[in-house]
């Protein structure tokens, strides 16, 4: 090794160090957050094996329930993105997860339809603010060299919520299967995955902190090299980026990653919702069984996004990172509806769809450092979540209107792959120069 590599390792290492010990205080606990944000949001899929008997939903009642959370979602999502700017990040997370914690929880006084669609459609107006302002929060302390591996951690808490999740939720639904204080054992599925949701919203304001200037824990110098870390990334930006968030709106690559992250989105919410009840069509009925099946394509998933995530960084490359766990999906989807009647093989494409698209979710994000400045990057971030989250109510109501339609999800599960498809070559339509790094 030169003497100039030698001093050049030796001047990365405090740096790795600080973002080190940035990591251990801020990624740990927004993992458990984000863990019950994602468990909230879609812990109706195991509602829905008793709530449809119960309450007398029809397939395409539930589709439209769980998909109504999203057009609350999608209506405050920048809205409460520029919200954080104006207030702090500390004290507007921990106003989210409040307010969407009890609002969760509510769901188990739900007696009807009508009250279900109220419900998710605040529920979801509540979450907007809550993966946007993360992911916005994040850039204020990690540079995009960095991010793809920070937002794979961040967001292994969507499989992990599966693999902890599922049997948790199978175990409520079979241990209370009786009834047990008045309550049907979905309602103490909402009430037990519900109440932790506000705690932690409390806990936000104790370890949080609104920025590198605001964190007590970062000594002077450690400050003073993120900053200076940030202010490197922001110079080597592509020139190209939307500098406000008019210039967000009339510009054509946000708009397309919007599309992507559609697309990737439409097969996540489709396995998320539905996963339990296509496990159960395989021919499981146990509840508890169910669960724990379910949990076998969210373990893959969380392994396999973090390898992946670590390898973006590592060679400094975004697309086809992103690109060959979408195709993963896609394929897994078509083996999943080709082999709907062998349990076996079914599973082993849902856990191929499953690791490809929630791996999509963490490679996508990096690509918007190629668009966005950091002064329109509230806006942005959070328009092109909102487009992609249209996918949260598009596809849990195609899939119940099809498999009341017909029968069967296999036709809904070829259409989301043909949409996922179509998100890889917009993907593969993004200039490699201006997200590679």
């Amino acid at each position: 090794m030169t003497a100039q590599a030698n001093a050049a390792q030796q001047d990365a290492d405090p740096l790795d160090a600080t973002y080190r010990k940035v990591a251990f205080r801020l990624i740990p606990y927004i993992f458990v957050c984000y863990l019950f944000n994602y468990l909230d949001r879609v812990n109706v899929g195991f509602a829905k094996l008793q709530t449809l008997d119960d309450l007398h939903f029809s397939e395409t009642a539930y589709g439209l329930g769980a998909g109504i959370f999203f057009l609350g979602y999608i209506a405050c999502g920048v809205p409460s993105n520029l919200m954080l700017r104006r207030v702090g990040a500390r004290r507007w997370i921990a106003v989210i997860m409040i307010a969407w914690g009890l609002l969760s929880t509510s769901l188990l006084l739900v007696r009807d339809a009508p009250t279900f669609y109220v419900l998710r459609l605040l529920t979801g107006a509540a979450e907007a603010g809550f993966f946007p302002g993360i992911v916005l929060y994040l850039t204020e302390w990690f540079p995009s060299v960095r991010r793809g591996q920070v937002m794979a951690l961040f967001m292994s808490a969507i499989p992990l919520s599966g693999v902890l999740g599922g049997p948790f939720s199978g175990w409520i639904l079979s241990h209370f299967a009786g009834g047990q204080g008045g309550f049907r054992a979905w309602q103490w599925l909402f009430l037990l995955q519900g109440l932790p949701t506000i705690v932690l919203g409390l806990g936000v304001l104790v370890l949080f902190s609104d920025g590198i200037d605001h964190a007590p824990w970062l000594s002077g110098g450690e400050k003073a090299a993120m900053k200076q870390a940030l202010s490197d990334d922001a110079k080597s930006s592509p020139k190209t980026v939307a500098d406000s968030f008019a210039a967000v709106l009339r510009n054509p690559g946000v708009w397309a990653l919007g599309l992507i992250y559609f697309s990737i989105q439409s097969g996540v919410y489709a396995i998320n919702f539905w996963l339990p009840s296509i496990i159960k069509t395989s021919g499981f009925s146990d509840p508890a069984l169910v669960g724990w099946l379910s949990a076998i394509p969210y373990l893959a998933a969380s392994i396999f996004m973090i390898a992946i995530g670590r390898s973006a960084d590592a060679r400094r490359e975004r697309r086809w990172h992103l690109a060959v766990p979408m195709l993963m999906g896609v394929g897994g989807l078509i083996i999943a509806a080709n082999f709907a009647l062998s349990p076996t093989i079914s599973l082993v494409g849902l856990t191929l769809a499953t690791m490809g698209a929630l791996t999509g979710l963490p490679m996508f994000w990096p690509l918007s450092g190629g668009y966005l400045s950091p002064a329109a990057a509230a806006g942005g971030l959070a328009l092109i979540n909102s487009i992609g989250q249209i996918a949260g109510f598009v596809s849990p109501y195609l899939v119940g209107w099809i498999k009341d339609t017909t029968g069967s999800t296999n036709t809904a599960l070829y259409i989301l792959a043909a949409v996922i498809l179509v998100g890889v070559a917009l993907v593969l339509r993004v200039p490699g120069k201006l997200v590679n790094r």
